[in-house]
């Protein structure tokens, strides 16, 4: 019985199933954001959305059912069960954040999307590499921060007042959003050299460091379609390997007669 469960939730009709429950859910909780849909349909909205919750808990019981202890061996497993536990949450007034997560069900689509998931699995495995990175970045941010919150902090206090507020608008600076005319050109205005500040720190931070995040998460993916081309064209060798070993028993076996 189990493996008859087995089969069925392997076969690729009722994954595209699923992904479309999981796509028309998302719908329904954005349509759930609307205070004039809920007006009109919003008995059939809480309808139709347990209605989904209930297929997504069907589909993880019978997992379970069907692999045991094995169904937790999967990290995608794992994160598809947090994910509809979380969505059983109380209702109540006092659990209004968790009833806001109901949208990670939405997040099952990486799980089932195998382009979704090797993005995800070729980011993590990028993790070791990027927080190298990100400790560089931390040492470059703490010691502009030092020298801005020194330089600035005096004409400057609600930008550079503190390490925190000189780290905030650091960061504004490094994502580019309106860093010349809402903070550098003001802050040239009082000293006119500052932009052998601000510009050495965007070319370090912007074009330099943020690119080698890049570089690190584009390799990983590389790495993964390869691994994944690697493994598809052994399991065809074997394939083909298997066969032949059957044609030549085949073979053996009528000259034996």
């Amino acid at each position: 019985m189990r493996q008859i469960v087995a089969d069925i939730l392997a076969k690729q009709s009722v994954k595209n199933f699923v992904t479309a429950v999981i796509l028309f859910n998302a719908i329904i909780l954005g349509m759930e954001t609307s205070d004039t849909v809920m007006a009109t349909a919003g008995d059939l909205l809480k309808l139709l959305d347990h209605i989904c919750l209930a297929i997504f808990v069907i589909e993880i019981v019978a997992k379970i059912y069907a692999h045991r202890m094995d169904f937790f061996k999967s990290g995608w497993n794992i994160f598809d069960f947090l994910i509809i536990s979380l969505s059983l949450s109380p209702s109540g007034e006092g659990f209004a954040v968790l009833r806001a997560m109901r949208i990670l069900r939405l997040l099952r689509m990486v799980s089932i999307a195998p382009t979704l998931r090797r993005v995800v699995e070729a980011f993590v495995s990028a993790l070791p590499g990027m927080a190298s990175v990100f400790l560089l970045m931390g040492l470059i941010f703490y010691i502009a921060s030092v020298m801005a919150t020194t330089l600035f902090s005096d004409a400057f206090p609600q930008w550079f007042g503190s390490l925190g507020a000189s780290a905030y608008s650091l960061f504004q600076i490094m994502t580019l959003e309106s860093w010349s005319m809402g903070i550098v050109r003001p802050v040239m205005e009082v000293y006119p050299y500052a932009w052998m500040f601000f510009v050495p720190f965007i070319l370090v931070t912007t074009f330099a460091v943020v690119n080698l995040v890049v570089g690190l998460v584009v390799n990983s993916m590389q790495d993964a379609h390869a691994e994944e081309s690697n493994a598809a064209t052994d399991d065809y060798r074997q394939e083909v390997v298997d066969r032949l070993d059957r044609i030549e028993a085949a073979l053996t076996e009528l000259s034996k007669k």
